[in-house]
Parts: structure tokens; sequence; C-alpha cells
């Protein structure tokens, strides 16, 4: 089987793949394609725009960011004996991509394109394609076979620190991203994809020579945070999904609180015999976010996302939705805390605290309790009330939207029940699920509903919203079938706090949005 090659002419480059194979239909990946070279640390990233002529190896996986250890396995209950190989990292050569599609001599003509932005609460690589937990091959081969080929782009950009920066330049992740996507419209015609759609659309400043390419952006938890920021600051697209998350989940946050975090981390590497974050060696850096018990950051609050709740998102589609158990990876947070701690940050809140404390039935003297209804008004504020915020002001806007929920609960442990992250299971199926004929039902038919979203077509009615889940059944429900599944009710309730109390949203514990960080500390 020869490899695969694509010469591109606008890179100057020969790119030379591999073929996959997913129950008989070929799959080609052109892995650790470099798009951005890093001039120094902390500084921002600039695009590769030529390969000088260069026969270029894209069989392999290229380095991810540094980062701390986490065994991605132990939140998806995947299994201790399936082994994941150590990935390598490179500091300066992490801005890479990796692209799956048809074969091009199959293609019958331009195709769409999902570019996806992964998770792992902006400090680790979570659930990458190098673990195979998320391998698009599986999706890729079966819009093959759907007739509705497409193209799969994964992007790997700077995390924790390498991204935080140290006061000089901020969010890095997301311009680094912001040059991938760019170097996706720019370079993936020539693998195949259609990056212009043939319909013009306009941007907003009525510029008849932008066009709207056909791309999907998409991410799940801190990926959908970042795909979200892309619809507010950046450039429009026709279509996006957030799964799991939006910039509600993690909203940016003042300079203030960035500068606080940087002013310890240079501390502690200083007692480390460092000179600076910016002189600091690698494994310091990381030894500093583990002593500091840095285990998850944040965007932080820059001009273009200033106001960015009231800010248009520009795409025409959205596919938006949440698991059953979001709040599970918020446990460790709270299991430590007893009913009186609890209690006391409902009550921070003088307007609304009583109120919400009483409806997720926090009681000082029923510490059990107390933490089930903390983690349920996490799982509100951060996960499920988003969804409908979000879906109501693109509605408004004109804009199509398909709300879906995932209740299948985790094929290995189903007490863990349908908690955070287990749709990457279904989605990708990288982890063989044909043990489990439930879970495997619920991936295909995931599957199925994103190819046709992807694809342009509708994956479900959008008056109606989809559920994957539970025991394996797929189908639409309705508003009173939604009920059965979320706390609607007590959304409406924090949907209206949440209202009278815009006008204090800068971290003041009067905000409802803040009683989720007051309980996690």
């Amino acid at each position: 089987m020869a490899a695969p090659e694509i010469q591109h002419e606008g890179l100057n480059a020969t790119f030379k793949g591999i073929q996959r194979d997913d129950q008989n239909v070929p799959v080609h990946q052109f892995l650790g394609i470099k798009y951005a070279t890093i001039p120094a640390r902390f500084e921002k990233a600039e695009t590769v725009n030529t390969f000088n002529g260069a026969l270029f190896d894209a069989s392999k996986y290229g380095p991810r960011c540094p980062q701390m250890e986490v065994d991605v396995r132990h939140l998806l209950r995947i299994p201790e004996d399936f082994t994941i190989a150590p990935e390598p990292e490179d500091e300066f050569e992490c801005l890479n991509l990796e692209i799956t599609a048809p074969p091009k001599s199959s293609n019958t003509g331009p195709l769409p394109v999902l570019v996806w932005i992964h998770g792992g609460s902006q400090i680790v690589t979570f659930c990458s394609a190098a673990s195979k937990i998320c391998d698009p091959t599986k999706i890729v081969a079966d819009s093959i076979k759907a007739g509705k080929p497409l193209i799969f782009v994964s992007i790997n950009y700077r995390l924790n620190i390498f991204s935080f920066g140290d006061g000089k330049e901020r969010n890095l992740a997301l311009k680094d991203q912001r040059l991938g996507i760019d170097w996706v419209r720019g370079n993936i015609g020539s693998f195949g994809g259609d990056p212009v759609n043939c319909s013009p659309h306009y941007y907003q400043d009525g510029n008849a020579n932008n066009t709207k390419e056909n791309i999907t952006l998409s991410g799940e938890s801190a990926g959908a945070v970042y795909t979200h920021a892309h619809l507010i600051t950046g450039p429009p697209v026709r279509r996006a999904v957030l799964a799991s998350g939006s910039l509600y989940l993690s909203s940016p946050l003042p300079v203030e609180k960035g500068d606080g975090i940087i002013r310890v981390l240079e501390e502690k590497v200083r007692s480390l015999g460092q000179l600076s974050l910016r002189q600091s060696s690698v494994p310091v850096l990381i030894q500093a976010l583990k002593e500091c018990n840095v285990n998850t950051m944040w965007i932080q609050e820059e001009p273009e996302l200033a106001g960015w709740e009231t800010k248009p998102e520009q795409v025409e589609q959205l596919m938006i939705g949440d698991t059953e158990y979001e709040s599970v990876i918020w446990r460790n947070g709270v299991e430590p805390l007893d009913g009186e701690t609890i209690t006391a940050a409902f009550d921070s809140n003088k307007e609304w605290g009583t109120q919400l404390r009483k409806m997720y039935h926090v009681v000082t003297d029923r510490p059990t309790a107390a933490k089930l209804g903390a983690l349920d008004l996490v799982n509100d504020v951060r996960y499920t009330l988003p969804v409908e915020v979000v879906a109501d002001k693109l509605q408004a806007a004109k804009k199509r939207v398909y709300k879906y929920v995932v209740d299948q609960p985790n094929p290995w442990q189903p007490s863990s029940r349908a908690h955070h992250a287990v749709d990457l299971l279904f989605l990708f199926d990288g982890v063989n699920l044909s043990f489990n004929p439930a879970a495997s039902a619920v991936g295909q038919e995931m599957r199925r509903r994103w190819i046709k979203f992807v694809s342009g077509e509708g994956p479900w009615s959008d008056d109606k919203r989809f559920a994957f889940g539970p025991v394996g059944e797929c189908k639409e429900i309705d508003e009173d079938q939604f009920a059965a599944r979320r706390r609607v009710d007590h959304c409406k309730v924090l949907k209206e706090a949440s209202q009278t109390s815009a006008t204090q949203r800068r971290g003041n514990v009067s905000d409802i949005r803040a009683l989720p960080l007051a309980l996690h500390g």
C-alpha cells in the first residue's frame, strides 16, 4: 500500500502521510503539519507559509505543548489496561495540526471541513488523536460510507503557562488557534477541502469580496470555550458545535487576576532556582504548576472580548448541548466541603441565595444533600443554562440552532452516569465500544448526526431537541420530554437571577455565576 502524498503548490511542499482503514474504508491522514512557529517563549506565533520545496514526513503525530501528566483514562473510566503511549512534547514545535480525509482520488468535489479544538481545562491536552481516544478515523470513514465525505482537522496549541504568558502577551492559545484556522482556510483546498462555499455571504462590514468558508468550528469543554470565543471575535463561519462548554463555562477574567497567578508562579520558579518564568527551564515550569496546584486556567480579558455577552456570534448554524452530569469534574472541589460551608456560599448572595439554597436542597446539617445540591447548581449555571442563553440569542438573530442532550451513561461504569466528556467516547469510538451495544449504537447515531450537520443538512428538526440515550435510544424530544431530563424550572430562576445581577459581573459574589467559584474554592 503506497503512502498517500499531497503536492501543495501554495506551501511549496509535498506531504507524505499514512493510510488507515476502518471496516475496509480507506482514510488518509497527514500528521504533525506545522502551521506556525514560536519565535520565543510567551511571544505571538508566526504563520508557516512555505516549506521550501521539502518532502514533509506527515506520518507521525507532532509534539504537544509541555504539560502536567494527567491520566485521561480516569475521568472516562477507560480500563487501566488500555495503553496510551507517551506523547512527545516541545515548547517551540507544538503548533501543528492533523488532517484526516478521504482519499483525494475518490473525492467528488471540494469537501466540507470540520475543525476540532480539544479540551483540557486550558492546561492539558485532553484525549488527543495520538492517544487513540479522539482519533477521527471513524468519523471520516462513516462520512464516506454515508456519501457525505468530510475532512477533519485537529489543531494543537499552547497550553497552561505557555499560553497564559507572563503579562506581555495574553491568550496565546486563542491566537495560536486563530492562526491554525487561518492556515486551514488558506491551505485545505490542496487536501480536497472546500474552505470557501460557492454562495457568497458577506461579513458584517458589507465587503462583497469576503465569503464565509464551508468550515465547521467545533470543540468540547475548554475546546468549546475557545470555539465560542472565536465565534465572538473571529471572521464568520458557516457552522459551529459547542459541546459541553461555552464562554459561560469559563468567562474571560480581569487581567488583575491573571497578574496574580503570574506573580505566584514567578515566586515559585525563583524558589526553585530559576530567574523568571521567561527564563525558566521547562521542567521547572511544570513543577511550579504542580506545586502551586494550578489545575485550570482561563481566557484573560482583552479589548476584543469586552462585552462578549452582548456581541453577536458570527455563525449561521449552531449545534449545542450538554451531558446529564457535567459537574462530575467539580466533585473533588465540592466533596471536602461541609454543609455549613456550602450553605454560606449560597447565603453570600443576598438577593437570591436563600431561594436557590432551598431550591437545591442545601441544608447545613444535611452534608450529603448539600454537596449534591452544590454540584447540581454548578451543572445548571455552567452548562445547562448557557445552552438556552446562547440558543435564545442566536435564534433571536434568525440563526438556526440545533440543541441536544447526551444521557447515555459511561459504557464501562454506568453508575457514573452520562458524565462530562463521555460524549467523546461515543463520537470518536477510538476505544472500541462493541462490547456495549447500547453505547455503540449511540456513537453511530452521534457520528451520523454530526456528519449531516457538517455537510449542511439539518441534523434533526430545529424545533425539537435530540437525545442521545439513555439505554441506547436516540430520538427527537419535545420540551416536555426535555423537562423530564434537565432542571428546567431551576434554570428559569437562574436565568432571572443572572439578568438582575448583570451589572455586577466582575467576580462579585452577588453575581449568580460566582456561586460555583465560591463553592469550588
